[in-house]
């Protein structure tokens, strides 16, 4: 079985270290997990790293295009490597989960997110794996566009290496244990 794993986020140095760039930060972990470095896809829409996690082969990805039209890189790269959608994993930021938290789960819909809506029109089914990482919500009245394109502040940065480990903890998990398993030991 190959399982395909994007982390959604925007290309980049301006957009490195904001909120909506953690699913890059995962995949640069799991990557390293592989047993390799990003490299561009001959599609050239995304980078990727092929090697095994848990024991399964495993595709590590992250879409070159901006957050609201990673369907197409990940709908290539689908086709490419011949995955079921039930064997994608999208990591992504999100809202509605505060920092700090994880949630893991099969389908579902989008919930506003631009990149998950840009996939599942992509791929024609929302019925993927989302690792869903907390981002919390805005302070105050500051729009949501603006908190996810703006940096971490300066506690979440101490602790954003914690969760990134554990987001890739979870997807590790996801491909060794099983979905019950995972969102048992990471959904709290």
């Amino acid at each position: 079985m190959t399982w395909l794993i994007v982390g959604l986020g925007n290309p980049g140095p301006t957009y490195a270290a904001t909120r909506h760039n953690v699913g890059y930060l995962v995949a640069d972990v799991l990557a390293n997990r592989v047993g390799g470095k990003l490299k561009k896809h001959t599609s050239g829409r995304a980078d990727v790293v092929e090697g095994h996690l848990a024991g399964e082969r495993a595709i590590v990805g992250r879409a070159r295009s901006y957050m609201n039209d990673s369907g197409g890189p990940v709908s290539t790269l689908v086709k490419y490597y011949d995955v079921e959608p039930e064997n994608v994993v999208i990591i992504h930021d999100e809202l509605d989960i505060d920092f700090g938290q994880l949630r893991i789960k099969l389908g579902g819909g989008d919930n506003g997110h631009n990149g998950l809506r840009s996939v599942r029109q992509s791929l024609g089914t929302g019925d993927f794996h989302r690792v869903r990482v907390g981002i919390g919500r805005p302070p105050g009245r500051q729009s949501v566009h603006d908190f996810v394109l703006k940096p971490y502040s300066a506690e979440e940065r101490k602790e954003l290496p914690v969760l990134v480990e554990e987001a890739a903890d979870a997807v590790e998990s996801l491909v060794e244990r099983g979905l019950a398993a995972t969102q048992s030991a990471f959904n709290r």
